[in-house]
């Protein structure tokens, strides 16, 4: 037995048939060595000593031990303490070439009815295998015994994993004379001088042998025990997760998948247990996820989402507000909403909605919680403010819409700040322009058209006052303008009137006459609403345009198509004199009739030392003459008016 301490330095051990041990140390190149003696123990009947049959040096750290074995003893040697101090470690020795050490600096010793592990303490444990050790060796964990069969005298190699306690590999070899362990192979020479030299088999060869026959736990123990890398121990698990799968152990499969966390793609895992009655195995997934911080959002929705399918607050409560402080949010926010509020637990999706500046949604939407949030909207910074209302503003002017309308003067005119009101056009560019809330108006026109006045009252000089004026314009021409104030007033009325027509035709009858008062009142006040607006509305075609302008506030091609639409006269003839256009204006009045108006209007546009185009009243005259009606005191007031002014030439008249 050699054990090479420092290089050069050798410590060499020999056992001697007479119970001696021979040693020799030092460097044996140089003759630099030192030479001593050990001796076991004399045979209890006083014969001499008994033969060494085995040997085995043990190194902790510096100190050297060396177990001997003779066939009645076991013993250890301190060779670190002058002299060599022995301890005896069992009365049962064995016979030659039945001990080996093992990586672990065990001694092996194999006797007929077990194989038996010794440690300094003395004998530890044993595997009890039958038969007549004829050899036995240590080879990369694996325990080698040749079993010699007491019938034939033939040797059988059995090469067994203790770990999993198995026999690994086992063939005849025939009476084997040596057994060595050397170079990355177990070499066995026969006695018939042959030699056979066995290799353990590669990583992957023994897998799939061990596959095939369903021993996942061993293939497990297998790439631990050999330190294979992580993704080779995680595609064993995977496997062995599928093999439980298949047998519909469930609960066992999700531990083996929860193993490969890190290494195997979560999908491949969570879509077999996406049937609700693996939601269970799926919660508990997807919590190892996020415990190894390696879920996804979606990860993470998914998570929410099986909290509310299992009701379990508790863990929804952690879930959600674990979250808080960390940083940015580890789930879709809109899905966890969505979750939270399809669930009723609007508390909870309140909670992430506040913290995603989603919070309005559900104060809105489910609670109703109009005036809160109309309360938050006030408490935001302007340009956050400026963007929910263009979210949210159509249920808060639904809901609560002059209260709207005040926020959104304030964000649009910045009331709260007098020195930064007025004509200051670098900082009406900062802020919000009232028409990028003209969306959130489409169903409540009548707002719509009161945010914009005040709006026109407060800034003066604003960059989008055209596009105002055009909407503005829109809205006090249009016919169809939608009151829902009115019908507001009138709720109760219309009420009462369905109460009415159901009593009055369960009797047999039915009149309509107080439903024809109320809605003849309704009318009225349509017919005088639409009336003020047109008078606003010709008011802003005069105010926007006048004499001093080169250019109108507003687009005079629209405020044509308007009038000429919803049938504005009066509007057409405004924009037909401003735009001088003479033979329109009295066309307006000619398709109406007005005999009266036709006059004035020759007056007004007839009159050359004004600019007028005297050619008018020659027009007018002609018009009454094939009109085909007594038109005699229209003629009169027009000749009047031409020889008193001068106006036309009397070849004209004539």
């Amino acid at each position: 037995m050699v054990l090479e301490e420092a290089p050069p330095i050798l410590l060499i051990a020999i056992g001697l048939d007479n119970g001696f041990i021979y040693c020799i140390k030092g460097d044996i190149a140089r003759e630099c060595i030192t030479r001593f003696k050990l001796q076991v123990e004399a045979a209890s009947n006083g014969s001499t000593s008994l033969p060494i049959t085995g040997l085995g040096f043990r190194v902790e750290g510096q100190a050297h031990q060396l177990f001997a074995v003779t066939p009645i003893s076991v013993s250890l040697f301190s060779l670190h303490v002058q002299p060599p101090r022995r301890q005896t470690l069992d009365q049962i020795g064995c016979q030659t070439n039945a001990v080996a050490m093992s990586d672990r600096m065990d001694l092996i010793i194999g006797r007929p009815e077990a194989v038996y592990f010794y440690e300094v303490n003395g004998r530890g444990p044993c595997w009890a295998f039958d038969g007549e050790k004829k050899f036995v060796g240590w080879f990369r964990g694996y325990l080698l015994c040749i079993i010699e069969d007491q019938r034939t005298q033939k040797g059988t190699l059995n090469v067994y994993d203790l770990k999993n306690r198995l026999i690994a590999h086992s063939m005849p070899v025939g009476d084997v004379s040596h057994l060595v362990c050397e170079w990355g192979y177990t070499i066995l020479i026969i006695a018939d001088k042959k030699i056979l030299c066995i290799g353990e088999k590669d990583m992957e060869s023994k897998l799939d042998m061990l596959f095939k026959k369903n021993l996942y736990t061993v293939a497990i123990n297998l790439v631990q025990s050999q330190q294979a890398d992580p993704a080779s121990t995680a595609e064993v698990l995977r496997k062995y997760g599928d093999h439980l799968y298949g047998k519909q152990d469930y609960d066992e499969a999700m531990s083996q998948y929860i193993h490969t966390i890190g290494h195997l793609e979560p999908s491949y895992v969570i879509q077999k247990f996406l049937d609700a009655k693996h939601i269970y195995n799926l919660t508990n997934y997807l919590e190892k996820l996020h415990d190894r911080g390696l879920a996804s959002k979606d990860h993470m929705t998914l998570l929410l989402n099986c909290y509310t399918k299992l009701k379990d607050v508790e863990k929804l409560n952690n879930f959600i507000k674990d979250e808080e402080g960390i940083g940015e949010i580890k789930f879709d926010v809109e899905t966890a909403i969505r979750v939270c509020r399809a669930a009723g637990y609007h508390e909870h999706a309140m909670f992430v909605a506040k913290k995603a500046g989603r919070y309005l949604k559900i104060l809105l939407k489910d609670l109703g919680r109009y005036d809160e949030a109309l309360q938050y909207v006030s408490g935001l910074e302007a340009n956050q403010a400026g963007l929910t209302v263009k979210e949210y503003g159509k249920i808060l002017v639904e809901r609560r819409p002059s209260e709207t309308v005040e926020i959104l003067l304030r964000l649009c005119t910045d009331v709260g700040d007098p020195t930064t009101r007025g004509s200051n056009n670098m900082h009406l560019l900062m802020i919000p322009s009232p028409m990028d809330f003209v969306n959130i108006f489409v169903h409540s026109p009548q707002y719509l058209m009161e945010f914009l006045e005040n709006y026109i009252k407060a800034v003066k000089d604003s960059p989008a006052q055209t596009e105002i004026h055009n909407t503005l314009l829109e809205l006090y021409i249009s016919n169809a303008l939608s009151f829902s104030s009115v019908s507001q007033e009138n709720g109760f009325e219309n009420h009462n009137i369905k109460e009415i027509n159901a009593k009055e035709t369960a009797n047999g009858y039915k009149s309509g006459t107080r439903e024809k008062a109320i809605l003849g009142k309704q009318d009225t006040k349509i017919a005088k609403s639409i009336a003020d607006r047109r008078r606003k509305g010709l008011a802003l075609l005069k105010s926007a345009w006048t004499s001093e302008m080169q250019e109108p506030l507003y687009d005079v091609d629209l405020a044509l198509i308007l009038c000429n639409t919803h049938a504005f006269k009066d509007g057409l003839l405004c924009l037909y004199e401003k735009l001088k256009l003479c033979k329109e204006v009295i066309s307006c009045y000619k398709q109406a009739h007005d005999h009266q108006g036709l006059i004035a209007c020759c007056k007004k546009l007839g009159d050359s030392s004004q600019g007028g185009d005297p050619s008018l009243c020659g027009d007018l005259l002609k018009y009454f003459g094939e009109l085909g009606e007594d038109c005699s005191k229209e003629v009169k007031e027009v000749l009047t008016y031409i020889e008193k002014d001068d106006v036309v030439p009397p070849i004209v008249v004539l």
